[in-house]
């Protein structure tokens, strides 16, 4: 299993200029990012949406990478994300998959049939041309100048090492200093269509 620290420490020498929706994993990217007007760290919205708001932006923005860490918690509650995606293809658009077979934001809970799933196959099912899986960092650093060479969409399941939180999330500290507003405001700005 790979650290998500060190992880998005090999993933920022490849990001380039590309816009990062760090999904669940925004209080680690936050400390690494070089590039935070192109982040769009949300925090937790709605179950499944991460997926969902990346893939509207790279519709959006189709001259610009869009790339999403998303989680197997969060692709499971919009599992019908995939074929839409595949179906529309945009060749800007990269989707991680976290995968810590668990819940971890809410206690740790399994997520059903955790060891068995094979999400890189549901993606490629789904019809996404290049589907991977990365359980080692080794081999995902070796990778993912590669993988973000390809043309979109682009889908790499990685098997992460669970960070599981017990403290109730209204109780737990801030991680970005900046309102949902204001890093709205911030890529608007960076990608120049501030008005």
């Amino acid at each position: 299993m790979i650290d998500m620290t060190e992880m998005f420490g090999v993933f920022q020498q490849y990001r380039g200029d590309a816009i990062v929706v760090p999904g669940r994993g925004g209080r680690h990217w936050g400390k690494i990012s070089t590039r935070p007007n192109r982040d769009v760290t949300l925090g937790d919205p709605a179950m499944g949406g991460h997926a969902s708001f990346a893939f509207g932006l790279a519709l959006a923005q189709p001259d610009k990478k869009v790339i999403v860490f998303d989680s197997e918690g969060d692709l499971l509650m919009s599992l019908g994300v995939l074929p839409t995606i595949a179906e529309l293809r945009p060749k800007n658009f990269y989707h991680f998959l976290l995968d810590n077979e668990c819940y971890a934001t809410t206690g740790g809970q399994p997520v059903p049939n955790a060891g068995n799933v094979a999400y890189e196959v549901v993606a490629r099912g789904a019809g996404y041309p290049h589907a991977f899986a990365f359980d080692n960092l080794e081999t995902f650093a070796v990778n993912i100048e590669r993988t973000l060479a390809l043309p979109g969409p682009v889908f790499a399941a990685l098997k992460i090492i669970p960070e599981i939180q017990n403290e109730p999330i209204g109780k737990r500290g801030k991680w970005s200093s900046r309102s949902r507003e204001q890093i709205l405001q911030d890529l608007r700005q960076e990608l120049g269509l501030a008005g």
